[in-house]
């Protein structure tokens, strides 16, 4: 019989599994990346209606989050995962055939990405945090990572099948792909989480009454508004490195460098998170991450040489990694464990929302000033209203743990 126990052996044997089906499913992230030039080329298009897919994508992720969080909370992740899996591997199929660019984009942002690929992040996280207490911080960094796994290992992979076979084909055999290895796999996350001892859960629903002193709702909007300010400045490098690269005469292969060591360093960074988050808490993680990506965006402003470009990138992956698991981690230091999904999820979808929104006004500031300087400056920007934000609740959670401490000592 499955030993369902916070910290067992199972809950191990579930993040393994977790990690691999956010890898295979983080596909739906990146695979309308990687086609834009083949989609563009068939269909005869400019290259802003062939990253039409990428953008309903992304708004695709953003509801999707939510709606599966929720109903991760209602029937547990399995059934998410179930329904994402059969979904998403139908979506990559339907959009093989798809006659026209509205036809792909449409299939995309809805089968691919809000009833699918959406499922197989932030519900994740959330789950995973259901089960571990001493390692939750390390347990949410090992499930997020999955995420850039996937980043890393896609794009290769897919460019590779597309020169191979053609766009067409490569989506019928990824969505076959995912359909055979994750339907397995989800099965294994069946069991329930193990619920709290009685007073455990009677001393903790009274202090999610006002966390921080705030109402639920307050904290849940500071999150969000952090979520979407951190990767508003996150997104500049990651979108516009390549971009970037060809200004300076560097080339587009240069670019594509660059973001690969970013991913790789994030991969790292988010690993490092998770062992910080189990010893500092998720608020001072999250102000330590983010006011350090703040500072590496700004070595943007004053180097533009290839090798600097390279080292910063690097250094800028290995900071930020550990940002949007803090989130989750925060979620569930603050609100209780049957809100997980929507909460966590609800997070997870800001920093979404402000990666579309980011890349989007980078492009945007870059029309109209003809240079990537007040892009960058933009994004500093708004990382500081993220770091205001923290230090705040920071103050406050210490503010508490002082009056608190002087009534025991009173008592």
């Amino acid at each position: 019989m499955t030993e369902s126990r916070v910290d067992s052996g199972y809950a191990w044997v579930r993040l393994v599994a977790a990690m691999v089906i956010g890898t295979i499913g983080g596909v739906g992230m990146w695979s309308p990346v990687v086609v834009v030039p083949a989609v563009q080329a068939e269909f005869g298009i400019a290259r802003a209606d062939a990253a039409l897919p990428y953008t309903l994508t992304m708004i695709g992720f953003v509801f999707g989050t939510v709606l599966m969080g929720r109903l991760a909370d209602k029937r547990g992740i399995t059934t998410p995962l179930l329904i994402a899996t059969v979904v998403m591997s139908a979506g990559y199929a339907a959009a093989s055939f798809a006659s026209n660019v509205w036809i792909f984009a449409i299939i995309s942002g809805i089968a691919i990405a809000m009833l699918g690929s959406a499922a197989l992040f932030a519900p994740l996280l959330a789950d995973t945090s259901l089960w571990f207490e001493k390692r939750r911080g390390l347990a949410i960094a090992l499930c997020a990572s999955g995420n850039y796994v996937a980043g890393t290992i896609w794009p290769p992979v897919l460019e590779h099948f597309i020169a191979e076979v053609g766009w067409r084909q490569t989506h019928l055999y990824t969505g076959l792909f995912c359909l055979v290895t994750m339907l397995p796999l989800a099965l294994i996350l069946r069991p329930k989480p193990p619920l709290l001892k009685p007073a455990t859960e009677a001393a903790a629903a009274a202090g999610f009454l006002r966390p921080l002193g705030l109402h639920p709702n307050v904290i849940q909007a500071c999150i969000v508004i952090m979520g979407l300010c951190c990767c508003v400045a996150m997104s500049m490098p990651q979108v516009h490195i390549v971009a970037y690269c060809v200004d300076l005469g560097y080339g587009p292969a240069r670019g594509a460098e660059m973001l690969s060591l970013m991913l790789g360093f994030g991969i790292i960074s988010r690993l490092a998170s998770g062992y910080i988050l189990d010893r500092i808490g998720g608020l001072k993680t999250l102000l330590l991450g983010s006011t350090l990506q703040m500072l590496a965006l700004a070595l943007y402003l004053p180097f533009d040489g290839l090798m600097s470009l390279y080292i910063i990138s690097a250094v800028f992956g290995l900071v930020q990694g550990g940002i949007v698991p803090s989130y989750a981690f925060i979620v569930r230091e603050l609100f209780p464990a049957g809100q997980a999904g929507f909460r966590v999820s609800l997070a997870i979808s800001s920093t979404l929302a402000g990666m579309a929104l980011g890349g989007w006004m980078s492009g945007r500031i870059y029309d109209l000033t003809g240079s990537y300087q007040a892009a960058l400056l933009n994004g500093i920007a708004f990382n500081l209203v993220n770091v205001l934000i923290a230090v705040w609740l920071l103050t406050r959670q210490s503010g508490l743990r002082r009056v608190a401490g002087a009534t025991v000592s009173a008592a």
